[in-house]
């Protein structure tokens, strides 16, 4: 069946689009209520994307795609541009505009005040229009445009306070370490055009070739992992994490859309996407799968000793990714549909997240969480609410995360991943851990602020409204996906195969979230076993986890800094090499045109003088032309 809705889906970005326009050009007069302007593009991009969700979801409708704008001629090589809708992409655009629509909605009472509003919501227009642009990209040189695009906009977003010396440095931070994996992804295109038959780039064409066997397995694999190159930067993948908990310089809505649904989702999305590739390649799978959980951990471990709320939120995203990419690497169906499902469940509870800690953020005015505390008394909702993504993202039964993590654990066990999967587990303990500890320590216990903060109250319903819609969603969306309803795997793969329920893990992966919050809860609220225990018995790992392993410190002693002598060198070359021979050639010509000016001073005497003096040069040299001759 032919869609009805789906040959539209390409004003679903043009509205963002126009949005950024309209705002860009007349922003300035239209003060604070140009916030309705992005907030009515991006609901009316969300309701488009339902209507094509929904008629994807009621009935066996065929994929789309148009591509007749012809961009470019290559000899015998023509590159046109177009867009596509999948079952995979339509649910990437329901998620992308919900959150956006969501995040626009909150930064209305979040930026009152700013007096750059409007530049605001036109980036975020701009963001949205750039990730639903890649969402529905028909081939991959469109992708990547989109892609670089999405970079952009983070780095504008990031540095969007860009008088704090802080948010410009991670702005930097944000655009270079996403362009060493960009670089990876641009490579891994040449490689698959120079290989494809036609050279064609288009997905559908890439599925073919794949499946006919045209491209070989050792090409197949270079070319998966440079993709995986680009997806490890935009995903916060090791060893390019760097840059995503120095992006939370940003304002607080735009961590939370750059963790949910955008920027970070982009290079999940792009492996899901490119499988195809993948698949055709046990190597490259395995190396998504290892990355995947190695970085899991790593960010868990992290977290655990962090004490700015959006960095350790920005923590968990790193982990949760990696959950992510594991997932992708196992290389089963039923695992690829876990991926993607716990790419949409995790979208609603760290947009939720995210959103509570900008709320207690603009109530504490601090972003320390030990400068808190009590917070839940006087901001009820925002508890609650704070709560329920807690208990998510720690994947407690039944709420969305336990049943989206709980998949992709029970397909590494089910599988014979068993390294994978007490990886995951492990990593779910700290997970459970440091998110208890950030709730216990925010809004339980008495109260740290300080006086010259003011008085604690509850956020404006502007910005309380998206947080109890996305705590419904943080309830009940793990029900599109669980061994008892297989429903979205076969929707997303069109294959039948369904998950198998693991009581073990499932019971597994429960008793290691309830004991990571039950020693949360004893060290941070009941004090039964002391805070600093840890610290004082292991100051040494305390140290390494809260300087991040020293990654960064690392970056700069063997990259950063060996690249700031070598820039110093070049800039005294040039300075003193190819400056200073031209200073020479311009002082030689000026010296010379005033001793001219000096010679001709009008006295006949002086003039005679030089004549003689060129006279006997000129002999002088005729004579020794002839003594060399006769030598």
């Amino acid at each position: 069946m032919v869609s009805a809705y789906s040959q539209y889906a390409w004003l679903i970005p043009l509205f963002p689009l126009l949005s950024f326009l309209i705002l860009t050009a007349v922003g300035r007069s239209l003060r604070e209520t140009g916030a309705y302007i992005s907030i009515v593009a991006v609901f009316a991009s969300f309701a488009l994307s339902v209507l094509i969700f929904w008629e994807r979801v009621g009935g066996n409708v065929e994929d789309f795609t148009w591509n007749k704008l012809q961009w470019l001629h290559l000899g015998n090589v023509t590159l046109n541009m177009g867009f596509e809708v999948t079952n995979l992409n339509a649910l990437m655009l329901v998620i992308v505009t919900f959150v956006s629509l969501l995040v626009n909605i909150y930064s209305k009472g979040y930026m009152h005040g700013d007096e750059r509003i409007n530049v605001f919501f036109a980036y975020i227009a701009l963001f949205t229009f750039s990730m639903l642009g890649l969402v529905i990209s028909e081939n991959l040189v469109q992708f990547y445009i989109f892609w670089e695009l999405v970079g952009v906009c983070s780095f504008l977003l990031v540095g969007f306070w860009y008088f704090k010396p802080e948010a410009r440095a991670a702005a930097k931070k944000a655009f270079i370490v996403t362009r060493i994996g960009d670089v990876g992804l641009f490579l891994g295109i040449l490689l698959l055009f120079w290989v494809m038959p036609g050279h064609a780039l288009d997905f559908s064409s890439i599925h073919n070739a794949l499946s006919g066997g045209k491209i070989s397995g050792d090409m197949a694999t270079w070319i998966a992992i440079l993709i995986f190159v680009g997806a490890i930067g935009k995903s916060g993948q090791f060893p390019l994490h760097t840059w995503l908990p120095d992006a939370m310089e940003g304002p607080t809505p735009i961590s939370a859309l750059i963790h949910a649904a955008t920027m970070v989702a982009a290079g999940v999305y792009l492996v899901a996407r490119t499988f195809d590739i993948f698949t055709a390649s046990p190597v490259a799978l395995t190396v998504v799968a290892v990355v995947g959980a190695f970085t899991a951990i790593f960010a868990a471990t992290i977290g655990t000793a962090q004490n700015d709320i959006k960095r350790i939120l920005a923590y968990s995203t790193v982990s949760q990714l990696g959950y992510m990419m594991m997932a992708l690497g196992i290389g089963t169906t039923v695992a690829y549909t876990a991926g993607i499902f716990h790419l949409f469940t995790h979208a609603f509870f760290k947009a939720l997240l995210f959103l509570g800690a900008g709320s207690v953020i603009h109530a504490v005015h601090t972003q320390n969480i030990h400068e808190m505390g009590g917070v839940g008394s006087k901001m009820k909702i925002t508890a609650w609410t704070f709560a329920i993504g807690a208990l998510a993202l720690s994947g407690i039964v039944p709420l969305s995360g336990f049943w989206s993590k709980d998949a992709i654990l029970a397909e590494a066990y089910n599988t014979g991943h068993t390294g994978l999967f007490w990886v995951g587990l492990i990593a779910a303990f700290f997970t459970a851990f440091y998110m208890s500890r950030l709730f216990f320590l925010v809004f339980m216990g008495k109260s740290r602020q300080k006086e010259s903060h003011g008085p604690v109250h509850e956020s404006p319903g502007s910005m309380t409204f998206p947080l109890i819609v996305l705590a419904v969603l943080a309830v009940v969306a793990g029900f599109v996906f669980t061994p008892f309803n297989p429903w979205l795997g076969s929707w997303l793969t069109g294959h039948a195969e369904e998950e198998h329920a693991s009581w073990f893990v499932m019971v597994m992966s429960n008793v290691v979230g309830l004991l990571g919050i039950g020693l949360g809860y004893l060290v941070y609220l009941k004090r039964v076993i002391s805070a600093d225990a840890f610290s004082a018995g292991a100051p040494w790992l305390y140290r390494l986890l809260n300087r991040k392993y020293y990654i960064d410190e690392l970056y700069q002693a063997i990259i950063v800094r060996p690249l700031q002598g070598i820039g110093s060198l070049l800039h005294l070359f040039d300075v003193y090499v190819v400056d200073g021979v031209v200073r020479l050639a311009a002082y030689t010509v000026t010296g010379l045109g005033r001793l001219g000016s000096r010679m001709q001073n009008g006295q006949v005497q002086s003039y005679g003088l030089i004549t003689l003096l060129g006279l006997l040069i000129l002999m002088l040299a005729i004579a020794g032309r002839r003594f060399i001759d006769v030598g």
